[in-house]
């Protein structure tokens, strides 16, 4: 792979330098920075490879054995494996993998399993949930009668019995579980409860949590499901890419809605990437990784928290946390600028009853499963996190910030995800 990444390196460079420098300087931040975006990760040179394919070129809107389009006898077996590998890692009875995002996905389901204007009980994007569920500026919220919930506000957990409540008022279409921002596990079970007491269709979005559940790090929703939607970049390391899972009575409705409801031509070459990273998930080594990534976020979290911070539910048990920086008194906006100079690349983020607006927050959103994919492991989150501290409680310090973005770089430079 090494020498096929400089091939290919080496011909964007001669037919665009441009680009190639971009890319070249982008590869240099990924390598000598530390990446605590929980929605993001390394993926693999072959996840990469085939991404970078020949695949690129091909037209294949339609499924396996019924395409609009001819020359797809490879792209239809490309499919099937990607479709059956799906199935078989998360023990589902039918995989849709065209959609080209987890929004796509989301937006699938809906397409699949509502008419406009239904009710929807979803996660409110100020608790912790996502922007296609249910937020008025997104889709979701113009087309459904989106009904939210949030976590409790002691216990910044979910309250199941509050949920089922919720519920029985609304008395909802579907109920979406899952999250976009949420440091605890979901029991879907009583999820599936709560559902079939009020006669409610279930959709789990794990976005987040995909790999580890494919790992066995976090539980499946798939036996309490009747869809289960999911990205393949995040825990999963696979390509940039969205997929769903569902109950076989549901196989045709969710077809029909991806294509040709929502999109046309799927990315094939995504699809192969994702043939990839179910594939690579499927070895016993990525068990290992998922019980890692988890471990190392109890760790960071652990750490923040002897560093002075507050962590949101007092802790973690996936691979997130949310930071509450008020006992540091600043804002996530000036937070994450400011670790971003210092070589920590994070998001802000808004924690639950936030009193700043969205793009200022109180909080930061912090992940562990790109570090984890580094080689990184506990020792190192302890030195993570005192960097973390040390730029927060000097933020407008540019010593500081020099500082510790050269001791990002060394220890970045022991755990360098593409090294060659």
């Amino acid at each position: 792979m090494p020498d096929r990444y400089h091939h290919i390196m080496n011909a964007i460079e001669d037919s665009d330098p441009q680009t190639a420098e971009m890319l070249g300087r982008e590869l240099e931040r990924q390598n000598t920075t530390i990446q605590l975006i929980a929605s993001e990760n390394f993926t693999s040179p072959a996840v990469m490879a085939a991404q970078g394919s020949v695949l690129t070129n091909k037209y294949s809107e339609g499924y396996p054995g019924k395409r609009y389009y001819g020359g797809n006898l490879v792209a239809d077996e490309i499919e099937d494996l990607a479709r059956v590998r799906a199935c078989s890692l998360f023990g589902a009875d039918h995989a849709n993998v065209q959609p080209h995002s987890g929004a796509n996905a989301n937006m699938g389901a809906f397409l699949a399993l509502l008419e406009p204007g239904d009710v929807v009980l979803g996660m409110r994007l100020d608790q912790g949930g996502h922007l296609t569920h249910g937020s008025p500026v997104n889709f979701s919220g113009r087309f459904y009668n989106f009904v939210g919930y949030g976590v409790d506000e002691e216990s910044e957990m979910l309250d199941y019995e509050e949920i089922a409540r919720i519920a029985r008022e609304a008395k909802p279409k579907m109920i979406i579980s899952g999250a976009t921002a949420y440091p605890r596990q979901i029991d879907f079970s009583a999820f599936r409860a709560i559902a079939d007491e009020v006669g409610a269709l279930l959709m789990a979005d794990v976005a987040h949590t995909a790999g580890l559940i494919a790992g066995g790090a976090h539980p499946s929703p798939v036996p309490h499901a009747d869809v289960v939607t999911f990205t393949t970049h995040k825990t999963l390391r696979g390509p940039r890419s969205g997929a769903i899972l569902c109950r076989e009575q549901y196989a045709a409705a969710i077809d029909k809605a991806i294509f040709p409801g929502l999109q046309g031509g799927p990315l094939m070459h995504a699809v192969a990437g994702k043939a990839v990273a179910f594939h690579e998930a499927a070895q016993p080594e990525f068990r290992v990784y998922a019980a890692q990534i988890v471990r190392n976020a109890i760790a960071l979290s652990d750490a923040l928290i002897g560093q002075g911070f507050r962590i949101v539910s007092g802790g973690t048990d996936n691979h997130l946390m949310l930071v509450d920086l008020r006992p540091f008194a600043v804002t996530g906006k000036v937070a994450q600028e400011a670790l971003d100079g210092a070589g920590i690349t994070c998001n802000k983020n808004a924690i639950p009853n936030d009193p700043e607006k969205p793009f200022v927050t109180s909080g930061l959103r912090l992940g562990t499963a790109a570090v984890t994919t580094a080689g990184m492991e506990e020792p190192e989150m302890e030195i993570i996190a005192t960097l973390i501290a040390k730029v927060l409680r000097s933020v407008d310090d540019e010593n500081v910030a020099s500082e510790v973005r050269e001791e990002s770089k060394q220890l970045c430079s022991k755990f360098t995800p593409y090294p060659s």
